[in-house]
């Protein structure tokens, strides 16, 4: 068996789904609230050392599991991917409509039809309903959407009311009509998931979390910006640094498996053809 070839192998895979995160990343550089996606790459024999001790081998001794160690080539693999919540930039739109939240780990959220799901993208718009939407079209929810428990209980501001003013928690203001007195409205929910490593990415800047009941729905956030923008968190240098590295990295394996398969080989068949 050509091990060889076969660690080169499993190495430009690795490095193929390297790129296809890193190719991710850069198309969202402008995306709203994106945040960026790492991939952590180790080797089997990283991932055996750690679990040899409870393999179910025989005698159950480190000795075997040494013997079984041996045996084993080591070829990169990923081993883990995470997400990047650290807060981007803000940047001034001067849009009335437009939000960001200043703090980490707090998510608007928005009713799609699959069901309630968390996002950072705080761009938002009327429909011809006066419903606030995102950009695709969904609601965004108030405060009070899961203890109403009404389906369209969604934010709604009137085409007379002239004036828009939300403060830090999300509360909204509207003007009554023909006047400039301020009276209170609608309130943004704000939430925080009890743990945001189980939040998953869906699409369209979306993401997922099974478990509705420990999401924390926040009445005084301190955190929502009205005229404010959330930039992706993606460092554009950075991921062209590592597409350029695994590039390399590719073209590197493509030569080692192209020696393994040209050149080991022939000199294999030419000392054959000798002995004949």
């Amino acid at each position: 068996m050509q091990t060889g070839y076969y660690s080169a192998a499993a190495g430009m895979v690795t490095q193929f789904n390297r790129l296809d995160t890193i190719a991710n990343n850069l198309a969202n550089v402008n995306t709203a609230g994106f945040k960026q996606d790492n991939l952590v790459v180790g080797d089997f024999m990283r991932i055996y050392q750690e679990k040899r001790d409870e393999l179910d081998l025989q005698n159950n001794t480190k000795e075997a599991a040494q013997f079984l160690n041996r045996t084993i080539t080591r070829a990169p693999q990923i081993v883990d991917s995470y997400t990047n919540h650290s807060l981007g930039t803000l940047q001034n739109s001067s849009n009335t409509l437009d939000f960001a939240i200043a703090k980490e780990g707090l998510f608007f959220a928005v009713k799609t039809p699959q069901g309630v799901r968390l996002t950072r993208d705080g761009s938002f718009a009327t429909n011809d309903e006066g419903t606030l939407v995102t950009k695709e079209g969904y609601p965004v929810l108030p405060s009070d959407y899961f203890k109403s428990q009404k389906k369209d209980n969604f934010i709604r501001i009137d085409s007379e009311n002239s004036i828009l003013e939300v403060d830090k928690n999300g509360q909204m203001y509207t003007n009554i009509p023909n006047t400039v007195n301020l009276t209170q409205a609608s309130k943004l929910m704000i939430v925080q998931p009890d743990n945001i490593k189980l939040l998953k990415k869906e699409g369209d800047n979306l993401y997922i979390f099974a478990d509705q009941k420990k999401i924390n729905v926040l009445e005084n956030s301190d955190a929502v910006r009205q005229g404010f923008v959330e930039k992706s968190n993606v460092n554009a240098v950075q991921m062209m640094t590592q597409l350029i590295e695994t590039n390399r990295l590719v073209e590197m394996y493509q030569k080692a498996m192209r020696t393994q398969m040209d050149d080991m080989n022939m000199d294999a068949i030419n000392k054959l053809a000798r002995k004949a």
